[in-house]
Formats: structure tokens, sequence, C-alpha cells
């Protein structure tokens, strides 16, 4: 198991947190999480659509880099560090028109420092719509710097 508890992570999509940021926004929600993936949800509706009528390439990629920030997050001790995007590609493969698309990242490096994620968005019926790679950088939170600085 890669996560950092010992435990799957779980996710309330109705947290104030998440519901007053992009992610509530987007309507992202989380599926569930195995050993080594997570696996979150996003609907294909006005909010996420370009005028053609089409899932939006950049709404693809909000999804990528949300369910990376927080897979990610999980593989760390996140009372010493934090995890922040480095870079993150992606191609997208074809259209999505209605429905929902699910995100499934998975690990492709868990490094102290770095982390480097593969992310698969699907539709409803399991054909890619876009693959996207999304590198983590691991940083201390502010209070271990002062810690550092201070020894």
């Amino acid at each position: 198991m890669i996560w950092f508890s010992g435990k799957r992570p779980a996710y309330d999509s109705s947290e104030q947190s998440l519901a007053d940021s992009m992610i509530g926004w987007l309507g992202i929600e989380f599926v569930e999480a195995g050993d080594d993936f997570l696996r979150m949800r996003m609907p294909v509706d006005a909010r996420t659509k370009q005028p053609a009528g089409l899932l939006h390439g950049g709404a693809s990629v909000a999804l990528a880099e949300t369910i990376g920030s927080m897979a990610a997050g999980r593989c760390i001790d996140l009372e010493r560090f934090t995890v922040v995007g480095a870079e993150i590609n992606a191609n997208h493969l074809r259209p999505a028109f209605s429905g929902w698309v699910y995100a499934t990242a998975r690990p492709v490096s868990l490094g102290k420092r770095l982390q480097v994620w593969s992310i698969e968005i699907a539709d409803e019926t399991g054909k890619l719509v876009c693959i996207s790679r999304f590198t983590a950088a691991v940083i201390p939170l502010p209070q271990q710097h002062e810690k550092r600085a201070d020894a």
C-alpha cells in the first residue's frame, strides 16, 4: 500500500474546503481508493464543456491536477510536508459530450522530493478521453523551515 497513513484515503465531497474550491465548482467527486490508486469523477456538463458542447481540455487538466495532488498528499506526512504541482501534461484522445469522466491516478515514482503520477481519464464506457502525467514537488511546511533555520 502506498498511502502514508497505512489506510486507504476517503473524502467527503461536501466538505466545505472542497465545496468552496475549484473541486466543488467543477463537481469533482471522490469515487474510491485502492492499495495503489485513487479514482475521482467529474460531470461533463455546462461547467466543464467548451462552447462546441464537448469536454473542455482545461477541465480534464484540472481534474488530473486535482487527483494527482490529492493522491500525492496522501503519500506523505501532511503534518511536516505539503505537495505542489511542478509539471503537468495531457494528451486529449477523444471527446466526451455528456455523463461523467473518471480519473484514475497511479504512481510512477514516489521520491522524497518529487512524485510522478500517471492519470487516465475515461468516459462511462471505459474509453480513454485523456492521459496525463503529473509531477508533484514535496516541500516542508513553513514551520519546518523555521525550525531548521533556528537549529
